[in-house]
C-alpha cells in the first residue's frame, strides 16, 4: 500500500540485518480507492402448504484448494504469514510490531525493514529480475509502524480530506505494511514509481508475471477494487509463501478474501477509528 516518500534520484544497496530503524514513509505519491461492494444475497423458500420461510444470508465460502490446508495458518494473528488485514479487518493488537524485522541486502529508495521470510524471498526475486531480464528492482516501502501510519494517513487527510485519504491510504491498524509481510517495489529509473502505470513498465510486467514464483501476491489488481477497496497497485507485493502464491496464480484466484471465504472489504465499517 502506498504512503512512501517520493523516489530518490539515487538508489543505494545496503547491508543485511542492519540495526532496526523506525519505518519512514509519507508524502502522497500514488492512489488507492474504494468501490462499491456487491451485496450479499438472501433468498426465500415456500411451498403450497406452508408460509414462506426466510433463508439465512449467504456467507462467503473458501475457494477449493486441493492439497493445501487453509487452516494451516491463522487469518487473524498478525504474526501469521496468512493474516488478512483490510478495511474490515483490523490488526490485533492494533500497534503490533513484528519480532524479526531485518534489512535484506538489496537496493532501496527508502531503507525500511521487513519480516525475515519476506526478505529471504525478496533477495532471490530481485536477483532473478536482473539475471533473467536485465532489470533492477528496489524497495520503495516495507514495514511501517502504527505510529508511522498515523502520520502517513494524517498527511493524506490534510491534503485530500478524509474521503480522499480513505481512497488512497490505509487507516492506522489496517495497513499490510505494519505486518512486515508487504513491500512496495520500483524500478531503478523511478519511472511510474507507486503509480498504476508501473504495471506497464518492463519491471512491473516482470514482477506481475513472476512474483508468485517467489511467494509474493500482487495484492491489489485492476479487477479487485470492489473486493479490496483499493485501485490497482502493481508494485504492492504481499508475501504468503510459494505454495499458496503458486496456487492463487494457477487457479486464477484474485484475492486473499476470495481464497479464504472472507467478506469483501471495499469500505471501512461505521465507527472505524481513523
Amino acid at each position: 500500500m502506498i504512503g512512501g516518500v517520493a523516489v530518490a534520484a539515487g538508489i543505494a544497496a545496503v547491508g543485511v540485518n542492519a540495526a532496526l530503524g523506525a519505518g519512514r514513509a509519507s508524502a502522497p505519491t500514488a492512489s488507492a480507492s474504494p468501490s462499491a461492494t456487491p451485496g450479499a444475497s438472501a433468498g426465500t423458500s415456500a411451498s403450497a402448504s406452508a408460509a414462506p420461510v426466510e433463508t439465512p444470508t449467504e456467507t462467503p465460502t473458501p475457494t477449493a484448494t486441493p492439497g493445501i490446508d487453509l487452516s494451516a495458518h491463522s487469518n487473524d494473528d498478525p504474526a501469521s504469514i496468512w493474516v488478512v488485514v483490510n478495511k474490515l479487518r483490523t490488526l490485533n493488537p492494533v500497534d503490533y510490531v513484528p519480532a524479526d524485522l531485518v534489512y535484506p541486502d538489496v537496493r532501496y529508495v527508502n531503507r525500511q525493514p521487513m519480516r525475515q521470510a519476506t526478505a529471504d524471498a525478496l533477495v532471490p526475486m530481485f536477483a532473478a529480475a536482473s539475471s533473467e531480464a536485465g532489470l533492477t528492482l528496489a524497495v520503495q516501502s516495507a514495514y511501517r509502524s502504527y505510529d508511522t501510519q498515523v502520520s502517513v494517513y494524517a498527511g493524506w487527510v490534510s491534503s485530500r480530506g478524509q474521503a480522499g485519504a480513505d481512497a488512497t491510504s490505509a487507516r492506522p491498524g489496517h495497513s499490510e505494511h505494519q505486518t512486515g509481510w508487504a513491500v512496495d517495489v520500483v524500478g531503478s529509473s523511478g519511472t511510474c514509481a507507486l503509480e498504476i502505470c508501473w504495471g506497464d513498465t518492463p519491471e512491473g510486467q516482470w514482477v506481475g508475471a513472476n512474483a508468485h514464483r517467489f511467494g509474493f501476491l500482487v495484492r491489489y489488481k485492476p479487477d479487485t477494487t470492489p473486493i479490496t477497496g483499493y485501485e490497482s497497485e502493481p508494485y504492492h507485493l504481499r508475501y504468503i509463501g510459494v505454495e499458496l502464491a503458486q496456487h492463487l496464480h494457477d487457479a486464477g484466484i484474485p484475492t486473499l478474501e476470495r481464497l479464504f471465504g472472507l467478506p469483501d472489504a471495499p469500505d471501512y465499517a461505521p465507527g472505524t477509528v481513523s
